[in-house]
């Protein structure tokens, strides 16, 4: 009786394995190198792209800053997304550099705070124009920041933010 359990056991396992896949006419999938291969990272192509150029201010939306009446509060709410990472204090850093005087300023220049290459050698000065293009998307205007943050993709948002880093003292 011990021997015929054992049996359904295996034939059950059996049954349940090949509902699972490889019963079929469909061709096994490709090996992983194959895939891989296939696919570029998205990480891979986001960090080989291109940068726009430091004078350049063209979005992705086509939107431009000029369009927009930025307001400082409503910037303080949206820049709240911000804060665990970047405050606008003088000689404060955090995950990310002080944006206290951040608009007119040079990229990488914030004493005190470990840049990547990619942003210390971008060449860009932070107008509102450059900043309004930036927060669009921050890894297509430096490829190989270290800012983690998607962007903004609501115009309205970035007027306003910019709006709001604009009264942040120097």
């Amino acid at each position: 009786m011990k021997s015929f359990s054992h049996l359904a056991l295996v034939g059950v396992s059996l049954a349940m394995l090949s509902a699972c896949g490889g019963g079929g006419d469909e061709p096994p999938p490709p090996p992983a190198a194959e895939t891989e291969a296939a696919t570029p990272e998205p990480a891979a192509a986001a960090t080989t792209a291109e940068a726009p150029p430091p004078e350049s201010t063209d979005t992705i939306d086509g939107t431009v800053l000029a369009d927009f009446t930025g307001d400082a509060e409503a910037g303080s709410t949206v820049f709240l997304q911000c804060g665990s990472c970047h405050v606008g204090d003088p000689g404060v850093n955090r995950i990310g550099p002080s944006l206290a005087g951040i608009v007119g300023r040079e990229a990488g220049t914030v004493e005190g705070y470990q840049y990547t290459e990619a942003n210390a050698n971008s060449g860009i000065t932070w107008t509102p124009e450059k900043l309004f293009q930036y927060l669009e998307n921050p890894q297509r205007v430096v490829p190989g920041t270290k800012m983690a943050f998607a962007g903004l993709s609501d115009p309205q948002d970035r007027a306003d933010v910019i709006a709001h880093l604009q009264t942040f003292s120097q």
